[in-house]
């Protein structure tokens, strides 16, 4: 947001109310109890096979978190928007930018704080380089960062005369300074944490999946001995 006002300055662009109730009528019925209907049915081996099976597969394959099943992203996108999904100001204009893509249809958006977000789809990029600053892919797999991440993204949902001054010098190199200060304090800015509390978090929370799952997959093991 500061940096598209910075970019605008530079060019000098202005641009039912009374519910009813019903009762049930009352039926007497009578339930027969079965014989061992209580009784716990015993674990089979082909039970334990299933379960140990069903945890495998869950392992192997990257649940859709929230934030990440939220996204409708678009089967012939033109940019891939990599965002963090944690910063309240970011998602101020990723959200600008996902109403204005309704229409559109050309940017795909990737929130890099997902639980289940892989570098491997994404051109390489982990987690602690995409938190350094904005990254966006473009369908032919060139990854564009700082202000010409914006100004692709923009170009896509017709906002392009926003950014179109800072293709050139040296409004380019002021442009980029300016969100490089951004980028460097943005999260003592929005109250967050470094980015080592937040990488170290993270690893954490990792782990403890790693175990909670290894845990499982051992415990299902046991039934078959």
């Amino acid at each position: 947001m500061a940096l598209r006002l910075a970019a605008a300055s530079v060019s000098h662009i202005a641009r039912p109310k009374n519910p009813s109730f019903f009762s049930a009528p009352q039926l007497n019925i009578t339930l027969k109890p079965r014989p061992n209907a209580l009784l716990p049915r015993p674990i089979s081996k082909f039970d334990s096979q299933w379960h140990i099976r069903a945890i495998s597969e869950a392992a192997a394959e990257p649940s859709i978190s929230k934030k990440e099943g939220e996204e409708q992203s678009p089967k012939d996108w033109k940019i891939k928007m990599l965002y963090d999904g944690d910063c309240p100001l970011c998602m101020r204009e990723v959200n600008m930018l996902r109403e204005r893509n309704k229409t559109y249809g050309t940017i795909k958006f990737v929130d890099i704080s997902s639980d289940d977000y892989s570098p491997e789809g994404n051109q390489g990029l982990d987690y602690e380089t995409a938190m350094g600053r904005i990254h966006a892919v473009l369908s032919d797999g060139t990854v564009v960062t700082d202000v010409e991440a914006f100004r692709r993204l923009y170009e896509q949902v017709g906002l392009g005369w926003v950014y179109a001054v800072t293709k050139y010098e040296p409004i380019a190199k002021i442009a980029d300074s300016i969100y490089g200060v951004w980028a460097k304090y943005r999260l003592q800015v929005t109250g967050r944490p470094p980015i080592e509390q937040i990488l170290e978090a993270r690893k954490k929370k990792e782990s403890n999946f790693r175990h909670i799952l290894t845990s499982e997959i051992e415990t299902m093991t046991n039934c078959l001995d």
